[in-house]
């Protein structure tokens, strides 16, 4: 399999849309025959990425690599960056605003998610900068 990349865009603080790239992803593995629990860990830490980046980070870019073992996913905003990273890798730990949790979001379990679905997590956040989470979900331990 040659590799398949694509592209999208993540527009900021439009949940009316949000979480549109992961799900074009979960559909593209799927039609690829991968393996279910591939596609699930896969499409919750793009998800989560994809989320944070709506209610973090201005919005941003979503880039998606699949070859013939893993799945790459990049997920950058330009947003304000993650203060303290240990922090908010606690599970429950969120800096969202009331609004953004009266919608049912921003209840801490983004990062950690993340984490827990993917292979490999490699976050780059400066302040005043932005933030790139890196996710790579291999389709074989």
């Amino acid at each position: 399999m040659s590799t398949i990349v694509r592209d999208y865009s993540i527009p900021a603080n439009d949940f009316t849309i949000a979480g549109e790239a992961s799900s074009s992803v979960r559909k593209l593995l799927s039609q690829l025959g991968v393996s279910p629990d591939v596609v699930k860990r896969t499409s919750i830490a793009m998800y989560e990425a994809e989320i944070n980046a709506v209610i973090h980070g201005n919005g941003g870019k979503a880039h998606v690599e699949i070859d013939e073992s893993k799945i790459y996913i990049c997920i950058s905003d330009e947003g304000p960056g993650i203060a303290d990273l240990d922090l908010a890798m606690q599970e429950g730990y969120s800096t969202a605003p009331d609004s953004i949790r009266e919608m049912g979001f921003g209840a801490g379990m983004g990062l950690s998610n993340i984490k827990k679905n993917s292979d490999i997590l490699y976050i780059e956040t400066e302040i005043n900068k932005g933030t790139k989470v890196n996710i790579t979900v291999f389709f074989s331990k």
